[in-house]
């Protein structure tokens, strides 16, 4: 990938109980809005949380701008993360919130003030300096939350499902902001969402973990049409389709089996339990990550060897 900010060089992460990460290599490129899908626990947050410095991988590397920041702290990586719980602090108005990184960076105080005066305008929060966080509405929290993590300049702005406290209809005006904001001061994003339907409109880049596995990375377009990996296109079947006539014409895919325990992995590929593609082959070893078109995928039915 050209001018490539961020590559996560084989990852792997365990908790005590299992594998979270194995074996993760993922490039975002410097402007690029890649997000990550998968269920509750396949380890996205993990993977952000190693990208912030505020866990730290058993193996593997993190580089930013080509500089190996594995071991580094979160406070001198040019990385900002947006949580789902807003995280503000309540004892503070709006504008000290989202001074705080700031001042930890000892700014000086007339730097501070223009810099929190636009990233307020940015947000179109300009009138809502003095208030609390709890005289705001949620929409209003979440875009305080996210001047905060854009006023130090990050060059990655990681979002770890933040919007999904909102209503619907709030969520989906929030995704085009986050949107408008990227394109606007041109950093990259790496995203967590649970909106399916959204994502796509949204991403350049989309990539599916299950299990601690990267299981396909690609364009968000072919990703969404055209998916590779019988995983992600079980995901995709459940993504509800506003045309009644279209609606019909898709066939849902149902996943037969539990999903296993991250203490106790399926030998070979971690999918082959649920997947209505095994073969014995996927018991024996982990399948490789080929490149199909413009797009990465683990799964033995494009493996040519």
């Amino acid at each position: 990938m050209q001018d490539t900010l961020l590559s996560l060089q084989h990852i792997s992460k365990n908790f005590g109980e299992g594998d979270v990460l194995r074996d993760i290599s993922l490039d975002v490129a410097r402007g690029e809005f890649v997000t990550l899908l998968g269920a509750s626990g396949c380890g996205k947050t993990t993977t952000l949380r190693i990208i912030s410095g505020l866990e730290t991988p058993d193996e593997g590397t993190v580089l930013l701008d080509g500089r190996d920041v594995t071991a580094l702290p979160p406070e001198r990586r040019p990385v900002n993360t947006v949580f789902q719980s807003y995280a503000l602090f309540p004892h503070m108005n709006v504008e000290k919130n989202v001074a705080y990184g700031l001042r930890v960076r000892r700014m000086d105080k007339a730097s501070i003030e223009k810099r929190v005066r636009e990233m307020l305008e940015l947000v179109q929060m300009a009138d809502f300096a003095k208030r609390m966080p709890s005289q705001l509405s949620g929409g209003q929290r979440q875009r305080i939350a996210i001047a905060r993590a854009l006023a130090p300049e990050p060059e990655l702005l990681l979002l770890d499902e933040p919007l999904g406290a909102l209503d619907l209809q709030l969520r989906r005006q929030m995704q085009l902001e986050l949107k408008r904001l990227q394109k606007k001061l041109g950093i990259a994003y790496l995203f967590i969402a649970h909106d399916l339907s959204m994502v796509k409109h949204i991403s350049d880049r989309i990539g599916v973990m299950y299990l601690g596995h990267l299981v396909e990375v690609g364009g968000s377009d072919d990703v969404y049409h055209r998916p590779l990996h019988p995983y992600t296109q079980a995901l995709l079947s459940a993504v509800p389709i506003p045309d009644p006539k279209t609606a019909r014409e898709k066939q849902r895919i149902v996943l037969e089996g539990e999903l296993p325990s991250p203490i106790d992995l399926p030998s070979g590929c971690v999918f082959r339990t649920r997947c209505p593609n095994a073969t014995e082959r996927c018991a024996q070893a982990k399948p490789p990550t080929v490149k199909v078109g413009d797009r990465l995928v683990s799964c033995f039915m494009y493996d040519e060897n």
